[in-house]
C-alpha cells in the first residue's frame, strides 16, 4: 500500500469500520484499493450493459490481489438528454469529471478502472483521470450491432435523417416507423463514427485501454476476458506507480489527434482533447489540428460517410491495425496500461478489410478529415468535418439566413422554406449564449433528408454531431453572445466559405461592421438560473475548449 492508503494506521480504523458494514474482510485492508468507476445507467443504451462489465472487471480485480469497491456517475445519452434545447448535455461533462474527481479523491482510491462508452462520459472520465493522475484503466463499452429492415443496414443516424425525409414527404409515416423501430437493436454506443465511437478510438489510442477495446462490439464474448484482463492490469499498475500523466502526454494526445483526423472523426474532440490536455496541466491549440490535418491521411470513412460501420472497423483490425497503418506518423515509444509500448502493441499487426482501411500510399484523401477555418466571421477559429463535405461544397459563397436560435431554423426547414445556396446562419448557441454549446445534429441531419446537405450551408457558434454530413460550419469563435462577429451579420450578407483555403468571410465593408457594432446588444439567454447560469459566466470559448477549469495552464 502506499502512504497514502485510507485503511493504514490508527487513522484507518474509521474507514475500516465502514467497509466492513458492507462485507470486507481483514484481507481486504492489506490489498490495494481500485476504485471502479461505472457509469451504467437505465436512461443511455450505450450503458446499459456496464453492470456486468463492472463484475467482470471487479473478479479481474480480485484474482490480481486488489480490493475493488464500485461508484457511480451520471451518464447521459446525447440523443435523449436534450431537455429543452440541448443546453445541459455539454455541461454535463465537465460535471461527470468534477463528480469523478471529488469522489475519487475523497476515499483516497489506490487506483481506477473507468467503465464509460458515449458522447459527453469518455471525455468527461478523461478529464478526471488527468486531473486525479491515479493509476487508471478505461474500458469502454464498444458500439452496438445495426438494425435491419430487410436488406438494409439501420442505425441512429437514419432516424436523423429520416426525419428530414418525412418532412420533405420523400419517405411515408410506415417508411419513418420501421426506420425508428428497428435502428436501435440493443446495448451499445451509436455504430457510427460520431463522438463517442471517435473518443473510445482516442481512448485506446492513449494506451488506457487494452488493445481492441474501442471497437469490440458491446455484447461480444470476448467483452469478458477484456473486462478480466483490464482488473488485472489496474493492480499491476498500482504496484509500478504508473498514473494517468504518464500516458495523457502532448505526444500520445498528438497521436490521438492524428487517429480522430485519418477516421474521420468528430468535430467535437477539438472541444474534448484541448480539454483534457488543460486537465493534465498544458495546452492544445485549436491550430494544432489544422496542421496535423494537413499532413495525416485519411485512411477511412464510416457511417454516414460510408456504408462502413464501427463493427466493420473492427473487423478490419479495429485501433491497433489504425495505429499500424498511421505508424509512420507517430510517436510510438509511449507507454500503455498493458506495460508495452505503443510500438510494440504494433507486432504482427496486420489490416484484413483492405476497403475499409486504406494504406497512407493509397488513402481516400491526402488530408485528414477535420479543417480549422479562419477569417473575420471567425478570427479565433472555427471547425468543419471537410471528409464529409463533397467537392462541388468545399468553396461556396451564398446568402444569409440568420437565424437566432435552433429553433427558428428547424421551423423553417419543416416549412421547406430553404433554397439552394443558401447559407444558414445559427447563432446564440455557444457556450455562454446557449448556454451549453448545443449541438444542432437535427437540423443538420434534416437538411439531408431534404436533400439539400449538398447544396446549403450551415455556420453557427454551436456544434454539430459527428454523424453530420455536408458544409457544417461550427465551433464559430468568439459566439455571437460575446459580440463576435457571427452577431452582426444580416440577411442578405455574402458569406465565403473556402476550405481548402481555410477562409470563413463575411463579405461586408470593415466600416459597416462597425457601424453594426454600435447599435449591437447581446441575446438574452435562452436559460437563466441554475447550474446552467452559473456555467454561462465560467464557461470558455469553444477554441479553448469549452471548459470550467479557471485554472491557468503551462506548456510542457
Amino acid at each position: 500500500m502506499t502512504e497514502k492508503g485510507i485503511f493504514e494506521g490508527l487513522h484507518g480504523a474509521y474507514p475500516r469500520a465502514l467497509y466492513r458494514a458492507m462485507g470486507y474482510q481483514d484481507s481486504d485492508f492489506a490489498k490495494p484499493l481500485i476504485g471502479i468507476v461505472n457509469s451504467w445507467s437505465d436512461v443511455n443504451p450505450g450503458h446499459f450493459h456496464l453492470r456486468q462489465l463492472a463484475e467482470w472487471v471487479k473478479q479481474g480485480v480480485r484474482q490480481a490481489g486488489g480490493t475493488p469497491a464500485e461508484f457511480n456517475t451520471v451518464a447521459p445519452c446525447d440523443g435523449i438528454a436534450q431537455g429543452r434545447g440541448m443546453h445541459y448535455i455539454l455541461p454535463l461533462r465537465d460535471v461527470i469529471a468534477a463528480s469523478i474527481e471529488l469522489m475519487a479523491g475523497a476515499n483516497r482510491f489506490d487506483g481506477l478502472v473507468l467503465l464509460c462508452s458515449c458522447d459527453k462520459i469518455v471525455p468527461g472520465m478523461l478529464m478526471a483521470a488527468a486531473r486525479l493522475d491515479l493509476p487508471t484503466v478505461f474500458v469502454t463499452g464498444g458500439p452496438m450491432a445495426s438494425g435491419r429492415i430487410g436488406e438494409r443496414e439501420v442505425m441512429t443516424s437514419d432516424v436523423k435523417e429520416g426525419m428530414g425525409q418525412r418532412a420533405a414527404g420523400k419517405i411515408s409515416a410506415d417508411e419513418f416507423y420501421a426506420i425508428e423501430a428497428h435502428a436501435c437493436p440493443g446495448p451499445g454506443a451509436c455504430n457510427f463514427m460520431g463522438t463517442a465511437s471517435t473518443m473510445s478510438c482516442v481512448t485506446e489510442t492513449l494506451g488506457l485501454t487494452l488493445p481492441h477495446c474501442a471497437t469490440l462490439p458491446a455484447l461480444h464474448p470476448g467483452r469478458q476476458e477484456l473486462c478480466l484482463a483490464s482488473g488485472y492490469h489496474i493492480v499491476s499498475l498500482v504496484q509500478q506507480n504508473l498514473t494517468a500523466r504518464h500516458l495523457l502526454t502532448r505526444p500520445a494526445l498528438e497521436n490521438a489527434i492524428r487517429v480522430v483526423l485519418a477516421l474521420g472523426g468528430s468535430t467535437n474532440a477539438t472541444l474534448h482533447l484541448p480539454a483534457i490536455a488543460h486537465a493534465a496541466g498544458f495546452t492544445l491549440d485549436l491550430d494544432l489540428f489544422d496542421q496535423l490535418s494537413r499532413r495525416t491521411p485519411l485512411i477511412g470513412k464510416f457511417r454516414p460517410a460510408s456504408p462502413y460501420t464501427i463493427v466493420d472497423l473492427d473487423e478490419a483490425g479495429g485501433i491497433p491495425a489504425v495505429l499500424n497503418i498511421l505508424s509512420p506518423l507517430l510517436h510510438l515509444d509511449l507507454p500503455t496500461v498493458t506495460g508495452e509500448t505503443l510500438g510494440e502493441r504494433l507486432r504482427e499487426v496486420r489490416t484484413t478489410r483492405p476497403e475499409v482501411l486504406h494504406p497512407l500510399d493509397a488513402p481516400l484523401s491526402p488530408q485528414g478529415g477535420l479543417a480549422i477555418l479562419r477569417g473575420n466571421l471567425a478570427p479565433h477559429g472555427a471547425v468543419v468535418k471537410q471528409s464529409a463535405v463533397v467537392p462541388a461544397m468545399l468553396c461556396h459563397t451564398g446568402p444569409a439566413r440568420v437565424f437566432e436560435c435552433e429553433e427558428e431554423l428547424e421551423t423553417t426547414l419543416s416549412a421547406q422554406a430553404i433554397q439552394p445556396g443558401d447559407v444558414l446562419v445559427i447563432r446564440n448557441e455557444g457556450p455562454r449564449g446557449g448556454p451549453g454549446m448545443r449541438e444542432l445534429s437535427i437540423p443538420a441531419a434534416m437538411l439531408t433528408g431534404m436533400g439539400l446537405n449538398d447544396s446549403v450551408a450551415m455556420i453557427t457558434d454551436g456544434r454539430f454531431s459527428g454523424a453530420t454530413r455536408g458544409p457544417c460550419i461550427g465551433h464559430v469563435a468568439p459566439e455571437a453572445f460575446v459580440g463576435g462577429t457571427l452577431a452582426l451579420v444580416r440577411d442578405g450578407d455574402r458569406i465565403e466559405i473556402d476550405i481548402p483555403a481555410r477562409r470563413l468571410e463575411l463579405l461586408v465593408p470593415d466600416d459597416e461592421l462597425a457601424r453594426r457594432r454600435v447599435d449591437w446588444q447581446p441575446h438574452p439567454p435562452a436559460v437563466s438560473g441554475g447550474f446552467l447560469q452559473l456555467y454561462s459566466q465560467i464557461v470558455t470559448q469553444a477554441d479553448q475548449g469549452a471548459i470550467l477549469d479557471v485554472r491557468p495552464p503551462h506548456n510542457r
